[in-house]
């Protein structure tokens, strides 16, 4: 019995690539000094998994930054705008598709948003009503051939055509972007018929087919890879769907005319008997058994079951064992976490010992004795069910006390805004920006020094009120309306929080790639969550003193602390959501008695958490709207609340966003040219929105005339008085040199704005 991975995490056991790139960019090493990392990255995560028994090796899975936007720079599907000749990028042309040019004519960067409900971010690739596509990057061929050369049986890994195009998005007209298969599909198979006879498998990723199709959609699929089977020669072709269940594409996928079928057993379980009742006889199935999305140990007893009943039907060369999907979204190896609680860690496996899950699997399966592994397996399922550190009663008594009112403002929003714009005095077209400042080297070593104990808590105390005095004067100097205090305390904006909670544990190496070198260590829940003390208070309070404008309570809020920590999968996530929002509830509550009378409590992970499936998206959206609004509804009409939410499609979800009932919604909308408005347009969003002005995510200066533009788009769809002038998001990741002349231009271009209105 076979098995194989659909991806591997590419960051490094130590974020080697994450700091390779960084100095890349920096200018500190060359191409050369980058290429060769990649190339030792590569042979150690192969080296790994065929180590931990992993049969066929995915290669194609490592980039340097994103693989969509690895598959737009494969088939020469490069925007006019970044002047690539003959459609081949260069590693530079490369990484300004990626992050954008700097200086105040750069050029702006990609589009990028999630990757389907994952908290990974893709580069959207952009076409063209007449887009051409040719193969013309080999990067793919010579990563197979260097796999090969190493010793490892592989399988070429991609996109698949439809996801690719229906993933992309239109660059200047609107029209099917399915049309342009007739252009993709000849470029593909010159990569098809490449890499025949270099490797034995190519797999093919279309997760489109956990999402809600079309029938003309669905009659796409089967046309697309007999063309590709065809074309195959001695090279197998599996198309791999993943994220959820098959449900009314189970027919389409059932049916393909290729060697292989994988799918996601995790969340989607309940499609396995009717496709091993209805799957073409020559096509081998791919069970997805192992979570690739979460850090808890598999019920291997449960996967053997699982495995076998698919063998019995089948039979065992017709059938694989795999994770779930790729790898990717969970950390590298348990093995580096030397100071993680001994008992909640025996309930964990990361990537390196999901892989060693398949192959436990596979071998129980084919026979073999594992009777040790499936002891030690039971006994880490036993302790975790039993322990008395997963339940807290007193939680579970807060959560049965709940009422009604409990989940609403006590007025109306026209009623609060008229109360806040009396009592807060904020001018037309009010600047801010979302929360973080640049995190600086000094700021960075002083909470690592403080975190391993270099440093006592009042040196700490000290640095991180000079940084926040800091960023109230240049605040205060940049002239912007509504200041943060730049939260040099915090880590990441989920995990500060989780550190902060009862029921969460946490990492020291668990990091997981965001996009490209962004990488984050989401906390882990495993047990009922509290608050049991005040967390941001001294922060805020002390920023507060050193200004008499009004400085914003920052918050992250309980759908985005539950969509991005790892989540105990022993109860319903509703369950647990609601549990977080009763924690952020009491530290809104404190804020608020404490003087603060603007508090942002930031939900760009609302979107996310989104089911692909239409028919489970009303209940989620339910609860969902229903945390924020117990965290956030505790306070007066006097106090204003805020939220944010960044990088995804708003179209979807516009009522829920409505129904959050936040007074102030800040959005991303800068790489979309406020493209992303028209959906609170058509909607007619009642409530103010702050329509980001300035990418973050690029190093590019935005001008002040960009901005005005922006704004007086904005003010196309919504009213002077309703409008918010901030960024696109957080400034952590940026350094001083960029924030602050970019910001200037931030507040000026509003001034300027806001003279002509008047």
């Amino acid at each position: 019995m076979q098995t194989h991975t659909l991806g591997y995490p590419r960051i490094g056991s130590n974020r080697e690539l994450k700091q390779k790139l960084e100095a890349y960019w920096r200018g500190d090493v060359s191409a050369d000094d980058l290429a060769i990392t990649a190339q030792k990255i590569r042979l150690n995560h192969w080296n790994i998994q065929a180590g931990a028994g992993v049969d066929l090796l995915p290669v194609g899975d490592f980039s340097y930054y994103d693989h969509m936007l690895d598959n737009a720079v494969r088939f020469g599907a490069i925007p006019e705008r970044y002047n690539v000749e003959n459609g081949q990028a260069s590693l530079d042309d490369y990484f300004r598709m990626a992050r954008g040019e700097a200086g105040e004519n750069g050029i702006p960067a990609m589009e990028m948003t999630k990757w389907f409900d994952t908290n990974y971010h893709y580069i959207v690739p952009e076409f063209k009503k007449d887009q051409s596509f040719r193969l013309a990057d080999d990067s793919l061929i010579r990563q197979v051939e260097e796999a090969a050369f190493a010793g490892h049986k592989v399988k070429a890994v991609l996109p698949g055509p439809l996801t690719f195009l229906m993933l992309g998005k239109c660059a200047d007209e609107q029209f099917d972007k399915l049309n342009l298969l007739q252009n993709l599909i000849p470029a593909y198979v010159e990569l098809i018929e490449k890499l025949s006879g270099k490797c034995s498998w190519i797999q093919f990723d279309e997760p489109v087919l956990a999402l809600d199709l079309d029938e003309e959609v669905k009659r796409l699929f089967g046309p697309v890879y007999r063309t590709f089977k065809e074309a195959s020669s001695n090279l197998r072709i599996l198309v791999a769907t993943y994220f959820g269940g098959l449900g009314n594409n189970l027919d389409v996928a059932a049916h393909l005319p290729v060697d292989g079928l994988h799918v996601d057993l995790v969340r989607g379980y309940q499609d396995l008997g009717l496709l091993l009742k209805t799957i073409n006889s020559d096509l081998s199935l791919s069970l997805g058994v192992v979570d690739g999305r979460n850090i808890w140990r598999a019920d291997l007893e449960k996967a053997i079951s699982t495995v076998k009943s698919a063998c019995s039907v089948l039979g065992s060369d017709r059938v694989f064992v795999a994770p779930s999907c790729s790898l990717l979204h969970v950390p590298f190896d348990l093995d580096l976490e030397t100071k993680l609680d001994d008992e909640i860690k025996s309930w964990m496996a990361f990537a390196k010992q999901k892989c060693s899950e398949v192959r436990i699997i596979a071998d129980a399966v084919s026979g073999l004795d594992v009777s040790t592994e499936l002891a030690e397996n039971r006994a880490a399922f036993e302790s975790r069910k039993n322990s008395s550190r997963v339940h807290n009663l007193k939680v579970s008594q807060q959560l049965a006390g709940l009422k009604p009112e409990d989940f609403h403002r006590k007025s109306s929003y026209p009623v609060r805004a008229e109360i806040q714009h009396t009592s807060l005095g904020f001018p037309l077209l009010p600047t801010t920006t979302i929360g973080s400042f640049p995190q600086t080297s000094e700021v960075r070593a002083k909470r690592s020094a403080y975190r391993n104990n270099r440093i006592d808590q009042p040196e700490y105390k000290a640095a991180m009120y000079k940084y926040i005095e800091d960023c109230i004067r240049r605040q205060e100097d940049m002239g912007l309306d509504v200041l943060v205090h730049g939260e040099p305390e915090r880590n990441d904006m989920v995990e500060y929080f989780g550190e902060n909670f009862e029921g969460y544990c946490f990492t020291s190496n668990g990091w997981v790639q965001s996009y490209g070198s962004r990488c984050v260590k989401p906390p882990i829940i495993f047990g009922d969550i509290s608050r049991p003390v005040p967390i941001t208070l001294d922060w805020i309070n002390y920023a507060q003193s050193l200004s008499d404008k009004e400085v914003k309570g920052m918050l992250t809020g309980p759908v985005t602390i539950l969509c991005w920590s790892f989540v105990r999968d022993d109860q319903p996530r509703s369950e647990t959501c609601r549990q977080i929002a009763l924690a952020v509830r009491d530290e809104v509550a404190d804020l608020e008695k404490s003087g603060v009378k603007v508090i942002q409590i930031d939900e760009p992970a609302l979107r996310e958490g989104l089911p692909l499936r239409k028919s489970e998206q009303k209940e989620y959206l339910r609860w969902a709207e229903e945390a924020f609004r117990l965290s956030s509804s505790c306070v007066k009409d006097e106090t204003q609340i805020h939220t944010h939410m960044c990088y995804c499609e708003f179209d979807e979800i516009i009522d829920s966003i409505a129904a959050l009932d936040a007074d102030v919604i800040s959005i991303e909308a800068s790489r979309s040219r406020m493209e992303l408005l028209g959906s609170f347009e058509q909607f007619s969003y009642p409530n103010e929105i702050g329509p980001g002005v300035y990418d973050i995510h690029s190093p590019s200066i935005p001008a002040q005339a960009d901005m005005e533009l922006l704004l007086e788009k904005a003010l196309k769809v919504i009213p002077a008085e309703r409008l918010w002038v901030n960024p696109d998001c957080g400034l952590k990741t940026r350094k001083w040199d960029e924030v602050e002349p970019a910001l200037k231009n931030m507040v000026q271009a509003a001034i300027n704005v806001r003279k002509r209105l008047n």
